[in-house]
């Protein structure tokens, strides 16, 4: 499979899906134009993935902003990863947010609720 690397911008988030190095990440600020056009090739390339992924996968979110409608495509990329771990294969959720961000920390707390995947959260200071 491919290497997605995105370099993140004010309005869309640093992507990061490398299957041989085991990176899978989402960093930074998700509020792009076009939600759907951003997150889609995303979603492809975990379907793609679903279809024999590895027997262990983390999955990292370090967003420190998203906007409404990211937060449904976020949702959609869980729930394949739910999709991975409900067919016996071993997936971890690590969401960071910032120390003194109550609304990331809720954010990763509300996600864990809906899916029922490993979820770890994770608080950093940001420098």
């Amino acid at each position: 499979m491919e290497v997605i690397k995105i370099l993140g911008t004010d309005d869309t988030p640093n992507v990061i899906f490398d299957l041989e190095n085991d990176v899978f990440e989402i960093s930074g600020r998700s509020l792009p134009e076009d939600v759907t056009a951003f997150y889609e090739p995303l979603i492809n390339w975990l379907d793609e993935y679903a279809e024999d992924p590895k027997d262990s996968t983390v999955f990292s979110f370090k967003l420190v902003y998203f906007n409404t409608a990211s937060s449904k495509l976020i949702l959609d990329i869980l729930m394949k990863l739910e999709e991975i771990h409900e067919d016996g294969k071993e997936v971890l959720v690590k969401w960071y947010y910032p120390d003194d961000d109550e609304d990331m920390e809720e954010a990763g707390e509300e996600y864990a609720d809906i899916v029922s995947v490993p979820f770890e959260q994770i608080s950093y200071t940001l420098n």
